[in-house]
This record gives C-alpha cells, structure tokens and sequence, in this order.
C-alpha cells in the first residue's frame, strides 16, 4: 500500500525557480487546507495597487478603507479571503493555531468596527487551488519550497520582499543564491 502523501495545510510554498513566466513566478502561497479533495491556499507576496473601498460596493470602516487588496490567486478572482491573527470559534476556519480565515464580507465589515484596528489582516481577491493530486503531483516534480508558516511571515514581513526573506533564511546556499537572482536572467 502506498504511503499517503503529507498534508501541507499550514505551511508556505514557495516558487523554488522554476515557475518563471506563470502567475506562481517568485510567489509564496499559504496554504490553508490540503486533504484528497485538492488544496486552497493564498498568495501572500501580491498586494494590488486597488484599496479595499474600491473593490467593494458596501461602505467599509474607516480603519479598512486604505488597505490593499491582495491577489489571492487566479482561481475566481472576485472570491473574498482575509487572514487575520486569533482564535476561530471553529476549528476549519483556524489554517494555523492564531490565525483566522474567513470569507465573508459582513464579518469584515465587524472585524473593523473592532475598537482595536488589526494591523496584522490581509484581504484577498482570488485564491490558489488544485484538484485532488495536483498539489501532490506538484509537489512529486519539485515545482515547490515548503517552509513552516508563522504569524510574522504571514503578517509582518513586507510582501514585496517576502520571497527573498524566506529564501535568504532557510539557511542553504542554493536558496540564497535563488533569492539573489535577477527576474529576468537576460537583464545582466
């Protein structure tokens, strides 16, 4: 019997160079489940130049309104996604113990009312998905880095340099070197 594959639900997945020209290209997706009816996740370096007022037709608190909008992923690109650190009162909208995953814009709307503004929140249109094996096969042709997700990659760490942080940190030479790396190898 073979050996099931292990979940990656929790951790990151980072382009380990060899995603040049797709949207994954230098990319770092949470991922938020994984189980034999595929994986979600969220990608984590991609904010857009679009506020969150703009990408919704509802008024939103004051301390939402500048935001920006994160890329998620190509997968139904007008699906709501926010992470933010607490306690989920159920267990399948906690990805990570101290993080919470929703998808609904009206608890959004409360989660800024909030009397303390959440610094720590990111809003995503989109997401990143796969169909059951897909994440596995990926996984198998080494398209892939895993790396243990934390509150501080996932919150802290300015997105634009989210990648290159991780893979100066891993600790390896060949991760460093990928991190130096120009985007485009013609421009030397």
């Amino acid at each position: 019997m073979p050996k099931p594959e292990p979940r990656l639900g929790g951790q990151l997945l980072l382009d380990g160079g060899t995603l040049r020209g797709s949207y994954f290209s230098r990319t770092v997706v949470f991922v938020c489940s994984h189980d034999e009816d595929g994986a979600f996740g969220l990608v984590l370096n991609r904010p857009t130049e679009t506020q969150l007022q703009a990408a919704f037709d509802r008024t939103l608190p004051s301390s939402l309104r500048q935001r920006p909008l994160f890329s998620g992923g190509p997968v139904q690109p007008a699906a709501l996604s926010f992470l933010y650190p607490g306690q989920a009162k159920e267990p399948a909208k906690t990805p990570l113990p101290g993080v919470v995953l929703h998808h609904d814009l009206d608890a959004l709307i409360q989660l800024g009312k909030h009397p303390e503004t959440r610094v720590a929140l990111r809003v995503f249109a989109g997401y990143a998905g796969w169909s059951p094996g897909q994440l596995d096969d990926e996984m198998k042709r080494k398209a892939w880095l895993t790396h243990p997700a934390s509150l501080e990659l996932l919150f802290d760490v300015p997105p634009e340099t989210l990648w290159q942080h991780i893979l100066r940190n891993r600790g390896n030479w060949r991760d460093r070197l990928l991190a130096m790396s120009p985007e485009d190898f013609t421009v030397n």
